[in-house]
């Protein structure tokens, strides 16, 4: 009997081996850049939390004037006030600035997560908050009024630059 090439048709050792190379290769080219992707995603959601949740203060800070200077109130009994909210909870649940609006201002549907923090707590644990009365560097909040927020992720950006600074 003799063999035609018909009867060879299966994959030859090498075959196989060249083809896992070849394959292992394209892997370790596509995962890293897939892993970068993913890490840029996760950069881009919190700017824009930040970004959302600092013009929301900002906006809360911009209204309380507003009224406070359209009611010509003078401020409470506590000295002057920094207009600054209390807490962020109050931009999501809204204030009537002490009764001067008859209705409460909302600033914020939700108060968004930070992606790279990975620590359990409610809102005020999970974002770094300042007062308007801490240092610009401070990473203890004085609980006075919230004027600014950060990310509390020890994390390195692509950039080079900690996810805290932002």
């Amino acid at each position: 009997m003799r063999k035609t090439l018909a009867d060879n048709r299966g994959l030859s050792l090498i075959e196989l081996v060249v083809t896992m190379v070849i394959l292992t290769l394209l892997a370790s080219l596509i995962l890293p850049s897939a892993q970068l992707a993913s890490k840029r995603t996760k950069e881009l959601e919190l700017r824009r939390s930040l970004r959302e949740m600092r013009t929301a203060i900002d906006e809360y800070k911009k209204n309380h004037e507003k009224v406070q200077s359209e009611q010509k109130t003078l401020p409470g009994v506590e000295g002057l006030t920094t207009h600054y909210p209390k807490t962020l909870h109050l931009l999501v649940e809204g204030d009537d600035f002490g009764g001067l609006v008859k209705e409460k201002k909302k600033f914020l549907r939700r108060i968004p997560k930070d992606p790279f923090y990975t620590g359990d707590g409610d809102d005020d644990t999970v974002w770094g908050l300042r007062s308007s009365q801490d240092p610009p560097d401070s990473t203890n909040w004085g609980k006075e009024d919230v004027f600014d927020v950060y990310s509390k992720s020890d994390g390195v950006a692509i950039d080079g630059t900690k996810y805290k600074e932002w």
